[in-house]
């Protein structure tokens, strides 16, 4: 399983890097996790938009979900349309995303399949495992499972034991970061701290660490010194094309 990042950045995007966007890859599929804001032009330079075989969202969050609206008009809008996209979203995540064009407008492009979180489904060469973790708006922790490794994704979330749930023995877990050392106190229960990855981190047994959402302005290097407070294996950042290998010990 390969894991290319498109954007990692919360809230909004900047200039150097997208929202939060990923490519995940394995045995010639491509699934498409959370098409933030900006993260299209990201995707463009790695894939073309009909390479896609379906799109995985976590919530309904623009900056987690608001580039599905430019990818299917890309490919509604094209000479050559290719065969409705499956989206997988929770239920409503991504009513206001289709609902920028007029009614029927891309009702080709898609084929919904919206689930609960805690729900379990095969996707394409992947095992979704899902869970709810909690958020501003219902959040779906994902973990995707191969014969060959095993990604766990936070979405964006507060504390949780779920999240030792979601991300045990992953070979590597992409995780929420909003903050470095503290969140405000009212935002507190719906996102976490880079040192609260790297707790969670170290309690799952992850082989591996890749902070992502992080606040726009935040010093990568405080975040990744953050999270080594509590977990003592690889930390990474989630920065814009890099690509991780997703592979177990063998």
């Amino acid at each position: 399983m390969h894991l290319t990042v498109l954007g990692g950045c919360g809230a909004w995007p900047t200039a150097e890097q997208a929202c939060s966007g990923y490519l995940v890859e394995h045995a010639g599929f491509r699934l498409l996790l959370d098409p933030g804001y900006a993260t299209l032009p990201r995707l463009l330079r790695h894939t073309t938009v009909d390479a896609i075989d379906a799109v995985l969202v976590s919530h309904g969050h623009p900056d987690h979900c608001a580039d599905l609206n430019p990818l299917l008009r890309a490919r509604g809008l094209s000479d050559t349309p290719p065969p409705a996209l499956p989206v997988y979203a929770p239920h409503g995540a991504v009513d206001a995303v289709l609902a920028l064009d007029r009614p029927g407008m891309l009702a080709g492009a898609y084929r919904r399949h919206e689930f609960r979180p805690g729900d379990r489904f095969a996707l394409g060469p992947f095992m979704a495992d899902t869970w709810l973790l909690p958020h501003f708006v219902p959040n779906a922790g994902i973990r995707l499972t191969t014969p060959e490794g095993v990604l766990a994704y936070t979405g964006d979330t507060g504390p949780s034991p779920d999240i030792v749930r979601l991300a045990r023995d992953a070979d590597l877990l992409l995780s929420e970061a909003t903050y470095v050392h503290r969140v405000p106190t009212a935002d507190a229960p719906y996102l976490l701290t880079a040192r609260l990855a790297g707790h969670y981190a170290e309690r799952a047994g992850a082989a591996r660490l890749l902070l992502t959402h992080l606040w726009p302005g935040t010093d990568p290097a405080a975040a990744t010194e953050a999270a080594a407070e509590a977990y003592g294996h690889p930390i990474g950042v989630a920065a814009p094309d890099l690509v991780v290998h997703v592979t177990g010990p063998g």
